[in-house]
Protein backbone atom coordinates (compact mmCIF):
# COMPACT_ATOMS: atom_id res chain seq x y z
CA UNK A 1 0.00 0.00 0.00
CA UNK A 2 1.29 3.41 -1.25
CA UNK A 3 1.82 6.17 1.23
CA UNK A 4 2.54 9.40 0.77
CA UNK A 5 2.30 11.39 4.30
CA UNK A 6 3.02 15.48 4.34
CA UNK A 7 4.06 17.36 7.21
CA UNK A 8 5.55 20.62 7.80
CA UNK A 9 2.88 22.79 7.03
CA UNK A 10 1.71 25.81 9.60
CA UNK A 11 0.82 29.62 9.85
CA UNK A 12 3.70 32.29 8.88
CA UNK A 13 3.48 35.61 8.05
CA UNK A 14 4.59 37.24 4.52
CA UNK A 15 8.07 37.40 4.14
CA UNK A 16 9.00 33.77 6.17
CA UNK A 17 10.09 30.18 5.61
CA UNK A 18 8.58 27.14 5.53
CA UNK A 19 9.81 23.45 4.44
CA UNK A 20 7.32 20.68 3.84
CA UNK A 21 8.46 16.74 3.79
CA UNK A 22 6.96 14.05 2.17
CA UNK A 23 7.63 10.67 3.42
CA UNK A 24 6.97 7.77 1.23
CA UNK A 25 6.12 4.27 2.02
CA UNK A 26 4.97 1.48 -0.28
CA UNK A 27 7.19 2.06 -3.34
CA UNK A 28 10.22 2.15 -4.85
CA UNK A 29 10.69 5.58 -4.33
CA UNK A 30 14.12 6.41 -5.85
CA UNK A 31 12.23 4.77 -9.24
CA UNK A 32 9.94 7.95 -9.07
CA UNK A 33 9.34 11.52 -10.29
CA UNK A 34 7.96 13.13 -7.35
CA UNK A 35 5.86 16.30 -7.62
CA UNK A 36 4.32 19.13 -5.33
CA UNK A 37 1.01 21.22 -5.68
CA UNK A 38 -1.41 22.95 -4.21
CA UNK A 39 -4.79 23.83 -3.99
CA UNK A 40 -6.24 27.19 -2.41
CA UNK A 41 -9.57 27.80 -1.62
CA UNK A 42 -12.20 28.10 -4.66
CA UNK A 43 -9.28 27.46 -6.87
CA UNK A 44 -8.16 24.63 -9.23
CA UNK A 45 -5.07 22.37 -8.13
CA UNK A 46 -2.01 23.44 -9.66
CA UNK A 47 1.79 22.92 -10.70
CA UNK A 48 4.18 23.63 -7.74
CA UNK A 49 7.40 21.51 -8.50
CA UNK A 50 9.09 18.80 -9.99
CA UNK A 51 11.79 16.29 -9.22
CA UNK A 52 13.29 13.88 -11.23
CA UNK A 53 13.99 10.27 -9.77
CA UNK A 54 17.55 10.71 -9.77
CA UNK A 55 17.20 14.01 -8.57
CA UNK A 56 19.55 16.12 -11.07
CA UNK A 57 16.38 18.15 -12.52
CA UNK A 58 13.57 20.12 -11.35
CA UNK A 59 11.23 22.37 -12.87
CA UNK A 60 9.41 25.04 -11.30
CA UNK A 61 5.75 26.50 -11.71
CA UNK A 62 6.50 30.54 -12.35
CA UNK A 63 5.15 31.27 -9.75
CA UNK A 64 7.74 29.70 -7.43
CA UNK A 65 10.63 30.05 -9.09
CA UNK A 66 13.61 31.61 -7.23
CA UNK A 67 11.39 31.26 -3.65
CA UNK A 68 11.16 27.57 -3.60
CA UNK A 69 13.41 24.54 -3.57
CA UNK A 70 12.32 21.03 -4.22
CA UNK A 71 14.62 18.21 -3.00
CA UNK A 72 15.13 15.04 -2.38
CA UNK A 73 16.65 12.42 -0.11
CA UNK A 74 16.23 8.70 -1.89
CA UNK A 75 17.99 6.88 0.99
CA UNK A 76 14.81 8.52 3.59
CA UNK A 77 12.32 8.37 1.13
CA UNK A 78 11.43 11.56 1.33
CA UNK A 79 10.94 14.43 -0.78
CA UNK A 80 10.86 17.84 0.61
CA UNK A 81 10.13 21.64 -0.54
CA UNK A 82 11.48 24.83 0.96
CA UNK A 83 9.51 27.91 0.93
CA UNK A 84 11.10 30.99 1.41
CA UNK A 85 10.10 34.41 0.90
CA UNK A 86 6.21 33.53 1.10
CA UNK A 87 3.23 35.68 0.23
CA UNK A 88 -0.47 35.21 1.21
CA UNK A 89 -1.22 34.24 -2.62
CA UNK A 90 0.84 30.45 -1.70
CA UNK A 91 -1.79 30.00 1.24
CA UNK A 92 -3.16 26.37 -0.01
CA UNK A 93 -2.98 23.23 0.89
CA UNK A 94 0.44 21.57 -0.34
CA UNK A 95 0.11 17.84 -1.91
CA UNK A 96 3.16 15.64 -2.62
CA UNK A 97 2.49 13.44 -5.58
CA UNK A 98 4.69 10.45 -7.39
CA UNK A 99 5.17 9.82 -10.80
CA UNK A 100 6.77 6.77 -12.77
CA UNK A 101 9.43 8.77 -15.20
CA UNK A 102 8.14 9.28 -18.85
CA UNK A 103 4.42 9.09 -17.56
CA UNK A 104 2.19 11.88 -17.59
CA UNK A 105 -0.16 11.89 -14.81
CA UNK A 106 1.10 11.44 -10.81
CA UNK A 107 -0.53 7.59 -9.92
CA UNK A 108 -0.18 8.77 -6.02
CA UNK A 109 -0.99 11.69 -3.60
CA UNK A 110 -0.98 12.38 -0.41
CA UNK A 111 -3.30 13.72 1.89
CA UNK A 112 -2.02 17.28 1.59
CA UNK A 113 -0.91 19.85 4.37
CA UNK A 114 -2.55 23.42 5.39
CA UNK A 115 -0.39 26.52 4.28
CA UNK A 116 -1.12 29.67 5.65
CA UNK A 117 0.90 32.86 4.70
CA UNK A 118 -0.65 36.16 7.01
CA UNK A 119 -0.46 39.65 5.29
Amino acid sequence: QVQLVESGGGLVQAGGSLRLSCAASGLAFGNYDMGWFRQAPGKEREFVATIRWSGRSTEYADSVKGRFTVSRDNAKNTVYLQMNSLKSDDTAVYYCAARFPLRNDYAYWGQGTQVTVSS
